[in-house]
C-alpha cells in the first residue's frame, strides 16, 4: 500500500479547453494514463492536489470524474483555483455516491487515514494575490487547513499537508501558513499550480522544519509521485 500524489490533471472529456497549446502538455491524458496504471495499485492512494477539471459544474465534469474513478486506487480531491465545478462537500460526495464514484474523496474540513499517515489539506492561497480581500481569503484557509490537520490528528495519524496553491516559492512567502506548518510541526507539504518556466521558482528544501515539494502534473511528467510506501 503506497500513497501517491499529482496536481494539475486538467481534465477536459466534457468541455473545450485543450492543454496541449501549452509546452509539455502533449498526449497527456495517454501519459498520466500509462503511468498511473504502471504506479498504481488499487490498493493505494492518490491525491490529486487541485485543478482536477476545467468543468463548470458536477455534471459537465462527470466524464472527467469517470475518468479518474476508472483508475487504479483510491483518490483524494482537493480543490484548485480552476475548480469551478467545485460545491459543498455534501452535494460533491452525494454526486459521487449517486454516479457510482466509489473511488472518489474530498478533501475539505477534514482528513484521511492512510495507514499511519493522516492526508490532510485544503486549496491555500497564493502569496501575491491582488484580488479583494484577499487577507480575509487567506486566513479562511489557514482556519480550513488548521481543521484538517486537528481531524488528522483525532484520526490517529501522522499529519501529510497537501495544498493546491504554493505557501513558499524562492522569491515569496505566505507567513500564516508558514507559521501554521511551523506552530503544527508537520514535516511535510506539497503544493502544485506552478507551470513550465514558473517551476523554476519552487522552493524545494526544508523550512522552518518543513519539507516543500512541487507536485504539478506537467512538472512531473504527467507521472504520480509516490510519496509514502506503507509496510503492511
Amino acid at each position: 500500500m503506497s500513497i501517491f500524489a499529482i496536481g494539475d490533471t486538467h481534465l477536459s472529456f466534457s468541455t473545450d479547453k485543450p492543454m496541449n497549446i501549452f509546452k509539455g502538455w502533449d498526449d497527456y491524458v495517454e501519459r498520466l494514463t500509462k503511468n498511473w496504471h504502471a504506479l498504481v495499485a488499487p490498493s493505494d492512494t492518490v491525491v490529486l492536489m487541485g485543478d482536477i477539471s476545467w468543468a463548470m459544474s458536477l455534471e459537465q465534469a462527470k466524464a472527467d470524474f469517470a475518468y479518474l474513478d476508472a483508475l487504479p486506487g483510491q483518490k483524494i480531491i482537493l480543490k484548485g483555483n480552476h475548480d469551478y465545478w467545485w460545491n459543498t462537500r455534501r452535494k460533491m460526495e452525494a454526486f459521487f455516491e449517486n454516479n457510482g464514484f466509489s473511488t472518489l474523496h474530498i478533501l475539505h474540513n477534514n482528513a484521511y487515514r492512510v495507514g499511519g499517515f493522516s492526508i490532510c489539506g485544503t486549496r491555500g492561497w497564493f502569496y501575491d494575490d491582488t484580488q479583494s480581500e484577499p487577507d480575509k481569503v487567506m486566513l479562511r484557509e489557514v482556519q480550513r487547513l488548521k481543521t484538517s490537520i486537528d481531524a488528522g490528528r483525532a484520526l490517529g495519524g501522522e499529519p501529510i499537508v497537501f495544498l493546491h496553491y504554493p505557501p513558499i516559492s524562492l522569491t515569496q512567502q505566505c507567513a500564516p501558513f508558514l507559521d501554521l506548518l511551523k506552530d503544527e510541526q508537520i514535516s511535510r507539504c506539497y503544493y502544485a499550480h506552478l507551470h513550465g518556466g514558473a517551476a523554476h521558482l519552487a522552493f524545494q528544501d526544508t523550512f522552518y522544519g518543513t519539507k516543500f515539494a512541487l507536485l504539478s502534473g506537467d512538472y512531473l511528467k504527467f507521472c504520480p509521485k509516490v510519496i509514502e510506501i506503507i509496510k503492511s
